[in-house]
């Protein structure tokens, strides 16, 4: 298929006319939902999916690639935003700014990606870790999605909120106190202006607080679980109802068609009962009307100190994006016969998700069912994905005060089957049958990430799997390698016809595979083995094709104590890399000389019979 330079062909104008609408429609319930759930409102997940799909199609490296909000994203997402929101005392406002800032930075960090290549390295990335936190992703969805479907909200419950009250004035107290202690001194009139303002704290400041300190303990899966009992006490059974209701008609039209999306129709099903019934529900926040204006204050009131804790967080937003993406690239390939640009495609990720961030969206990625649905729609080209963009700008605009009454149970609802749906079932269905250690580090990552912290528990896993895949190859290196006297091992057939007289002199070491960190040990036994008989000690190393800094410090260390020891070394057969690395330390020349490098066992026997005497 031949595009122009910007990948558009209007050749296919009707299929990506098709496919970017079905694909915008389909993307609305969810980047209400999603926008919800982030805690920035349902505002800031459409504004994400406007700028994400347009600019990632327009700048990225896949034709047919969907972009916006995602289910890892989101949660992900969550953990930033809970973050920084408690520490400015629950105001969303104050820290929308330095939220935002996390965002950007994570969209350039994809950018930058991008630019150094790193874009065929994602997938290297464990798949135990992958399906930890993909399931984990659901969990945390599913979990903190049932306390709006039964109409609870912590910050609302009175009773609950009153607990927290006596912390809330601690908490206000010790604020006063920062505020007022320069470089840890506090000075006599600091001290009485500190009295002062104790002193004028009110019962809405402390009930203001209370709030923000309840809804941080109800925050997360622990969280939704410490406040269920409570939940279950205090059921809205109209929310509950609109919130099943919802799931039934997701799950349950789709036994009927797969061309409408399910979600699209439980929506408006849902909505339209409880708005035409004038029933008494909860709404969603409202969603501004006009156009989206950019948030500058992430610039003018940048303060490096309110996201530095949140820079590895950033990171893993850029890393996750760039998972998400390009596996759904992978899937776009496959239905169209094509190969996209893994580092374009980064490069167009982290400008949608950089200048959504400026203008008030939550980040987003490659979404894979939003993605097959504009290729079955017909979407060809990139417009496909403009297109979606710019039609989810005229819902906003067109109809933002209408799309403001969608109650908020819906949203719950399919979220709860959004969280069902993204879980790792293959992973799971796998684990009687996949060996241990990757089952260990997935229920690692897995619990990790939904009790305590997401990007812990991917860096936990990670580090994991590194360790146990290291001791795999250590393990299989060690099992492949011989270290024995030529008069005791069996031959390689180079080495068949080497004379019996001089078998008692010579030693010889086969390398078999990298002698990196993992296999050191192996290596630094050779000394050991040697006969008191053998004054020649040839490697053989046309099969080590790698050598890393401790395989080489390791090397040194044994051939040191060997050249002492009057012992000979000749090499054979040496690979460039190891070779490079040999003589970026001087063992080439200082420790084996170049007259004692062969390129092969023959001619390596040839110098042992010209230049050592036979002791026999």
């Amino acid at each position: 298929m031949k595009t122009n330079k910007f990948g558009f062909n209007f050749k296919y104008l009707k299929g990506d006319l098709l496919g970017g609408i079905t694909a915008g429609i389909v993307a609305l319930p969810l980047a209400l939902a999603f926008g919800v759930s982030s805690g920035l409102g349902p505002s800031a997940g459409l504004y994400g999916a406007i700028f994400v799909s347009f600019f990632a199609s327009l700048f990225g490296g896949t034709n047919t690639q969907i972009s916006g909000p995602t289910a890892p994203m989101t949660a992900v997402s969550m953990v930033v935003i809970a973050g920084i929101v408690a520490t400015f005392n629950g105001d969303v406002t104050k820290a929308l700014p330095a939220i935002l800032t996390v965002f950007l930075l994570a969209g350039l960090m994809q950018i930058g990606l991008g630019f150094i290549g790193l874009g065929k390295y994602i997938k290297y990335i464990p798949y135990p870790v992958v399906s930890g936190f993909m399931t984990a992703i659901g969990v945390i969805i599913l979990v903190t999605q049932i306390l709006p479907s039964v109409g609870y909200y912590p910050k609302e419950d009175t009773e609950y909120v009153n607990q927290f009250k006596p912390y809330a004035a601690e908490v206000i107290l010790g604020n006063i106190l920062k505020d007022k202690t320069g470089d840890g001194i506090l000075v006599l009139e600091d001290f009485k202006e500190t009295i002062d303002s104790a002193e004028k704290i009110t019962q809405v400041q402390i009930l203001k607080e209370s709030k923000a300190l309840a809804g941080k303990n109800a925050s997360g899966v622990l969280g939704a679980f410490k406040v269920l009992p409570r939940a279950l006490k205090n059921i809205n059974w109209l929310e509950l109802l609109l919130a099943l209701g919802t799931i039934f008609i997701v799950y349950g039209f789709k036994r009927i068609t797969t061309k409408v999306p399910s979600a699209l129709v439980a929506l408006l099903v849902m909505s339209g009962i409880a708005i035409g019934f004038n029933l008494s529900y909860r709404p969603i926040e409202e969603i501004p009307g006009g156009l989206p204006i950019p948030n500058l204050a992430i610039f003018s009131d940048f303060n490096f100190s309110s996201i530095s804790p949140f820079i590895f967080t950033a990171l893993t937003l850029t890393l996750l994006g760039a998972i998400d993406s390009l596996l759904t690239s992978v899937v776009a390939d496959n239905m169209t016969k094509t190969k996209h640009k893994p580092n374009k495609e980064l490069i167009g990720q982290g400008i949608g998700n950089t200048i959504g961030a400026i203008f008030g969206g939550i980040p987003g990625a490659g979404a894979t069912i939003r993605t097959v649905v504009n290729i079955n729609a017909g979407g060809k080209t990139k417009l496909s994905g403009m297109i979606a963009g710019v039609l989810l700008l005229v819902i906003l605009l067109v109809l933002g005060p209408i799309a403001s009454q969608i109650p908020a149970a819906v949203l719950a609802g399919i979220l709860i089957t959004v969280g069902i749906g993204v879980m790792d079932y293959k992973g799971l269905k796998a684990i009687p049958y996949m060996p241990r250690p990757e089952v260990i580090i997935m229920l690692i990552v897995l619990i990790l990430s939904s009790v305590w912290n997401l990007v812990y528990a991917v860096g936990i896993g990670l580090v994991i799997a590194s360790l146990v895949f290291m001791k795999k190859m250590g393990g299989l290196i060690e099992k492949r390698s011989d270290v024995k006297s030529l008069s005791k091992e069996k031959a390689w057939v180079d080495e068949k016809n080497f004379p019996e007289e001089l078998a008692k002199i010579v030693f010889v070491k086969h390398i078999k595979g990298p002698l990196f960190f993992g296999s050191t040990s192996d290596f630094q036994a050779l000394s050991k083995q040697i006969p008191a008989t053998a004054s020649i000690i040839i490697i053989r190393m046309g099969r080590m094709q790698y050598m890393d800094q401790s395989g080489l410090y390791a090397m040194e260390d044994v051939l040191i104590d060997l050249v002492r020891d009057d012992k000979k070394i000749l090499f054979v057969n040496l690979i460039k890399q190891p070779k490079y690395m040999l003589e970026r330390i001087d063992i080439i020349p200082n420790l084996v000389p170049k007259e004692q490098i062969f390129d092969n066992f023959e001619a390596c026997t040839s110098w042992i019979k010209n230049n050592v005497k036979n002791e026999k």
